[in-house]
């Protein structure tokens, strides 16, 4: 061990920032997804439907296997739930 402190766990982990930053994104689209599904009190089958994929997924999702997902599929669950993302883009520290 160096020492050496990250910002953020995906800092630790990922090989570049790029995919540090890419882990990032999604991250906090899967979560803001989740909370959807469950301040909507459905169950998975029933955000499957609404979000146009198959209840394995929407496991898939609330478990946080983030690998299987691509911020272009995240984005199209986000918008099917009638919620937006505002994005901010900043210099790096």
């Amino acid at each position: 061990m160096t020492g050496q402190r990250c910002a953020s766990v995906w800092d630790a982990i990922e090989g570049t920032p790029a995919e540090a930053e890419n882990m990032k994104l999604r991250s906090a689209l899967m979560d803001a997804i989740d909370d959807a599904i469950k301040s909507k009190g459905w169950t998975q089958a029933e955000a499957a439907k609404a979000l146009g994929v198959t209840q394995p997924r929407v496991s898939a999702l609330m478990r946080g296997k983030i690998s299987m997902f691509s911020l272009d599929s995240l984005i199209n669950m986000l918008t099917a739930l009638g919620l937006k993302m505002h994005i901010r883009i900043s210099e790096a520290a």
